[in-house]
């Protein structure tokens, strides 16, 4: 008898749980902590050129191409024109995130995130 009450009351938590929006028990185990991840600028490329990452994580580009001045232009986000220092977006929706560098474009400095 025990062993039933002790089943029903956790049927009746996880479904009062599920009406009131609360995640299942273990759902946290599975939730994904925001990450970072880091593209660098060098040779007049990103590296890596495509990404694909989680909605909340961050990404931060890093120039390391000596003195040659290049920028990070995407729909919604732009990062000045630099030589050095770095760059962040934390992306907080899905989809896909085409960018490029407005200087050297055609030669191929060109990226994708993909935020799933």
């Amino acid at each position: 008898m025990r062993l039933r009450t002790t089943t029903a009351t956790i049927a009746i938590c996880a479904t009062a749980a599920a009406v009131a929006g609360l995640p299942a028990a273990g759902a946290h185990d599975r939730a994904h902590a925001a990450a970072r991840h880091t593209v660098v600028l060098k040779n007049l490329r990103f590296h890596p050129a495509g990404l694909t990452i989680h909605r909340g994580d961050t990404v931060t580009w890093r120039w390391h191409d000596g003195p040659i001045a290049h920028n990070v232009t995407g729909s919604g986000f732009k990062s000045k024109t630099m030589a050095k220092g770095s760059f962040s977006v934390r992306f907080n929706r899905k989809g896909t995130f085409n960018y490029r560098c407005t200087i050297h474009g055609k030669e191929g400095m060109v990226g994708k995130v993909v935020v799933r």
